[in-house]
Formats: structure tokens, sequence, C-alpha cells
């Protein structure tokens, strides 16, 4: 079995084109290894955005038939998304060569460098960007591998979600939805919150507990969540988003004008107070940004620093992205997909305007089952009374699930709270249905996440909005 990345060369994914799957592409593409692969939505002759990126950062893009697979291949890569029965893996099987899931690679990645693993059920890639860029600030010239692009390293024409640093650091999200992010063994490890996501809290416990004692030096927790709070190793350590708390790092005066927020933060140690000021929305973000200040400050870096990377920070894929403004109508994209995060998105946007109109399409059945509740209690405690919850139908990625729940079903539960809900089965169809209500000034929030449709979906309300403003 593969335990080191100094023992291949060659290496091939299947289903390359995934965002965790790229991400580790390109990193070993960085590190001079020989890097192919293939994914179902590779077609020769169409266009595909993902391939081309991929194909300028040196790794050779296949449709997913098996020629990309040959001899010379001397480890394969595979999702969890991807079964046994693919064409491909058979073929690896038959060639005898090393097949590893995502989460395997990641942890024999994690091995060659001294890592910061960011763990949590919400914020992890921003707070990993947000990481990123102090790191690279203070000239420790980091790496990383995170869950969505970076803006900054998307301005250089890359998909944004890995980069390799000459530094001895790399960043990692550590994903605790299919439990690998008990395979990290990370120098520090931070874990942002513990909230019902993928499973129920007990298993989560369990998991997020085995990941601190995975950590091998420095273990920060949010003392704000309940759950995470649980797990602290040491509150000198830890930060809080409560001014009263005796965390290491505490936030405090937090405001948002528009798509800026402002706050400061206490240090305990020294009792010294940094003001911070960053281009983007909502009170979740303060706490994103004060965990990675945390882990930054007690690796060396000052809290000036700190301050000075994240006034130039500039988001990342999909988060709060704002698509543009039309006639006092902000459109903001955003990968809200659990209750606790589409509730946070919702309530970041109502410092912007004073009505919310948001759309949400939930994915999977069986995630949207299991959290059928957690949705309708969130949302509707999320939305004030001028603001509307729109749904379409659950996005279905295929497979043998039961599809015995429906979007409408969530939307009626939250309508029984007397807040305003409606359902549009088809999204195709939502423009046209939710014109009527885009009153200016207001926000239209798009949520939804793992569908690969919803990027341009979004811009297309976008622009099908500036032309009928027009």
């Amino acid at each position: 079995m593969i335990s080191s990345v100094n023992e291949f060369k060659h290496v091939f994914f299947i289903g390359v084109a995934g965002t965790g799957m790229s991400a580790l592409a390109q990193y070993l593409s960085g590190t001079g290894k020989e890097v192919s692969g293939s994914d179902r939505y590779f077609k020769d002759g169409e266009l595909n955005d993902t391939r081309a990126k991929l194909e300028v950062a040196g790794i050779h893009c296949f449709q997913q038939d098996g020629g990309g697979i040959t001899e010379l291949t001397e480890l394969v890569v595979v999702s969890s998304a991807i079964e046994d029965t693919v064409f491909e893996v058979h073929k690896a099987k038959k060639l005898s060569i090393p097949i590893v899931k995502r989460s395997e690679l990641l942890a024999i990645i994690a091995r060659s460098k001294k890592t910061i693993a960011v763990g949590g059920t919400s914020g992890k890639s921003t707070t990993s960007a947000m990481l990123f860029d102090i790191f690279k600030l203070a000239d420790l010239q980091p790496s990383i591998i995170s869950g969505a692009g970076l803006i900054s390293i998307i301005k250089e024409g890359r998909i944004g979600n890995a980069k390799v640093g000459e530094g001895e650091w790399l960043i990692i999200e550590a994903d605790e939805s299919d439990g690998s992010i008990v395979e990290y063994k990370a120098e520090v490890g931070l874990l942002l919150n513990i909230d019902k996501d993928h499973q129920e809290m007990e298993e989560l416990m369990e998991i997020f507990t085995e990941f601190k004692h995975n950590t091998t030096e420095l273990f920060i927790v949010n003392q704000t969540n309940a759950f995470a709070k649980a797990l602290s190793h040491d509150i000198a350590q830890d930060f809080s988003v409560e001014e009263a708390s005796p965390a290491g790092f505490t936030a405090m005066q937090f405001s948002q004008h528009e798509m800026n927020i402002k706050f400061a933060i206490r240090k305990i140690a020294d009792e010294t107070i940094t003001n911070f000021s960053l281009h983007t929305v909502g009170r979740h973000n303060m706490e994103n940004a004060v965990a990675a200040v945390a882990v930054a400050n007690q690796l060396g870096i000052s809290m000036d620093t700190c301050a000075a990377a994240l006034t130039e920070y500039e988001g990342i894929y999909r988060r709060h992205q704002l698509l543009g403004i039309k006639n006092g109508i902000y459109v903001i994209d955003d990968y809200a997909h659990n209750p606790v995060k589409c509730a946070a998105s919702i309530a970041a946007c109502q410092a912007i305007a004073p009505k919310v109109i948001a759309w949400f399409q939930p994915h999977g059945y069986g995630p949207t089952r299991f959290l059928k509740d957690d949705f309708i209690k969130e949302i509707s405690a999320a939305l004030r009374d001028n603001d509307e919850i729109w749904m379409s139908e659950i996005f279905y990625a295929g497979g043998t699930t039961e599809k015995n729940i429906s979007s409408e079903e969530l939307i009626d539960g939250i309508k029984q709270t007397g807040k305003k809900a409606y359902f549009v089965a088809e999204r195709n169809d939502f423009l046209a249905a939710v014109r009527p209500s885009l009153n200016a000034p207001c926000v239209l929030l798009l949520m939804g996440a793992r569908d690969p449709g919803l990027e341009t979906f979004c811009h297309g309300i976008w622009q099908n909005l500036q032309m009928q403003s027009q």
C-alpha cells in the first residue's frame, strides 16, 4: 500500500473534475508528479472550463472510458462518489494498480508537510483561505488544499482550490462528512463548530474527538459553539465571539455596512486589542476570521500582520459571491446547503437590505430527509417578516436512493411558522415567478451545493435580471 508521496510518480484520478479531486490533482502536479484523470463530464468536442484549467495546470484529461489508465500508472485515486462498478476501477484492478480514496491520498500528502487541518461542519473553506492569505503576507509561502476556489488564485486562471508553496506549512480542510477527518495526523487542528449535518450529533462528537486526539501539537476550538467547546484542550488557545469569554482570542464590536464587516480581537495573553476590517458579510465570517487569527498568532505571526492580510482578503468562490447590483437589487451566490449555513447566509444578507429573497435547491434525497425538521426550524427562525424563501426541487445526482421527499414539504413546514415560503419545482421558472417580489432595495440570495449546473444557473439569473431591468 502507498504510504508516501515519494512512492509514485504517475497518478490517475477517476472523477478529476470534482472539487476535492481536482484540488489534489493540481497539488500533485505542482509538486512535479505526472498527473492525469477522467471525468464523466468530459466529452470530446465539448468545451469544459474545468478541463481546460486542469490541462493548463499540466494535468492530462480523458473521457471516462479507461483510455487514460496504462501500464505506466502507479496509483489510481477515487472519490467516495465513484462506485466499484465503474469500468476504470475494474481496469485498474486488472492491471494490479493500487487504488486509494481521495481522503487517503490527502492524508498521505499531509504527512509530507507541517499541516494545519481545519475541521468543523461550517466555515472550513473560508477559514482555510483566510489562513492562506495571512501566511502569504507573513512570507511563509504556504500550500493549500481547499474545498473551494480562492478568488485570488482564480484570478491567475486556475480553479483556485489548490496551490503549492515553497514553505513548510500546508493548510487543508478536514472533512467530517465521510469520516475521513480521522485519517489526518496534523500538527495543528482547528475545530470551528459541530452542528448536525451529515450525521447525528453523537457520531459527529466521536469523529471530532478522534480528530483532537490525532492532532500532535496545537488544538484550537471555538468556545462559542457548545459541542466544540466540550473538546477544548486549553481555553487560552481557543477563540470566541462572545465578548465576555475568557478564551485566548475574543472577537468584539462587530458591525456590518453593506458588504463590509468590522470588529476587534482581544488577545487575552497581553490584553491587546486589534481592529479588523474585511470585505465580506456576516457574523459567521467574523467567527471564521478570529479562528484563523488564533491559529496564525500562536504560530508566530503578529496580530498586525493578520489584520493587514485580512483587509486584502478577496473571498472564495460561491461563498457570498456578489454577482452584481442592478437598480438596488443585490444578487448573491452562496454555497450554503445545510440548515445552519442557510440560516447564517440569510442573516448575513439582512444587513445589506430591508428585504432578503432567498432561493435554495437542496441536494440529495437522503440528506434532505435527514435534515428536514432542522431546515424548517433554522430557516424559519432566520427569516424576518418581510423576507421570503423559495425552493426548487431536490437535486438528484444519481444512484439508487429513494425519492420519498420533496422540497415542497420543507416549504409547507416553513409556511406553518407564519413566514413567506414558496415552492417552484423547476428552477428555470423561478425568476419569472419571483419577479413581482423583487422590489428594491433587496437581496436576491441564491443557495445550493453539489450540483455542477448551479454556477451557470446563478449567473443566468443575474444576466436575465440585468436584461429585464434595462
